[in-house]
């Protein structure tokens, strides 16, 4: 039986997408085990669209969260959270207050809306959608869910390439982290020795092109099994960040708003910290390479790939 080598390969964790191809956006819900797993995020650059992000910092109270939504449509598609919320809540799972359970699913957006349609976007229906198709089979990727209409290497005003949605599953010395990528850069994205996978590949200031201010942002969520706190999940939130630099180039510009998520379910005990980090930032170049190399098959031919 052929491994599962994508984020779904954790166990306890399932995905699922709605994608609209015509419009080029979609959503993507990963969905974590019923008990919630601890979690936090690091935000980078100046126009990061998220929800519940702020609740992620790792001074806020609640530690556990149930379940993330990735998504296209700017920040019309933080809407698409809430039907998330709603299967969440039809399943009994939440964050226990007097009243009700409450769960709690951050969000983070691309911007596609000048890729498709700008009247299509996911919403509470489409997010529901997403949660409901979730399952544990190896993750779809490519131009789908999140990455429908994500796209790489804009620095030039033009021939911007698919980014798409990967996601890859790695383990060393029986440590294992699983993560899930949509690219949506301005710069090109790189191979493991450093060539241009994705994009123009001339660099910046090839041509004079002022991006648009909030049009470029990859999401990244990375999952382990081993326990971690709130506070060591921000650090390797913040690993998963410095990651992007070695597969995207240029990186975290004025114009890029990336948003990672490093989430533990706890189930196994704590691990070496300096080899959970590089793997952090191992399997994250990876599902960015991932992405684009599901989503370009004609244009990697011709880098000889």
């Amino acid at each position: 039986m052929t491994p599962n080598l994508t984020l779904t390969g954790i166990p306890g964790v399932r995905v699922g997408h709605w994608t609209h191809a015509q419009a080029r956006t979609g959503c993507t819900a990963i969905l974590l085990p019923p008990a919630g797993a601890v979690a936090s995020a690091s935000f980078l650059g100046p126009s990061p669209g998220t929800r519940e992000g702020v609740l992620l910092a790792p001074e806020k109270k609640v530690e556990r969260i149930h379940a993330l939504l990735l998504t296209g449509g700017s920040a019309f598609g933080l809407a698409a959270a809430s039907g998330v919320v709603r299967v969440l809540e039809e399943r009994g799972i939440g964050h226990e207050t007097p009243w009700a359970r409450v769960p709690i699913v951050p969000a983070a957006v691309i911007y596609d809306l000048g890729v498709g349609r700008a009247d299509v976007r996911p919403g509470d229906a489409e997010g529901e959608q997403a949660a409901r198709a979730a399952s544990s089979d190896p993750v779809p990727r490519g131009l789908v869910g999140a990455g429908t209409g994500a796209t790489a290497g804009k620095y030039l005003g033009r021939g911007a390439v698919p980014g798409g949605l990967g996601s890859v599953l790695l383990e060393r010395h029986g440590v294992r982290v699983g993560a899930l990528a949509v690219v949506n850069p301005i710069g090109d994205v790189l191979d493991e020795r450093g060539g241009v996978l994705a994009g123009p590949g001339v660099g910046p200031g090839a041509a004079a092109f002022t991006p648009g201010d909030a049009e470029n942002t990859t999401l990244i969520a990375v999952v382990t099994e081993h326990t971690l706190s709130k506070a060591e999940c921000r650090r390797l939130a913040d690993a998963a960040q410095a990651a992007l630099a070695r597969v995207i180039h240029p990186s975290h510009t004025f114009w890029d708003g990336d948003s990672a998520f490093m989430v533990s379910t706890g189930v196994l005990p704590a691990a070496d910290p300096l080899l959970l980090g590089a793997l952090v930032q191992e399997v994250v170049c990876a599902a960015v390479r991932d992405a684009v190399r599901c989503s370009n098959p004609a244009s990697l031919k011709q880098h000889g790939v």
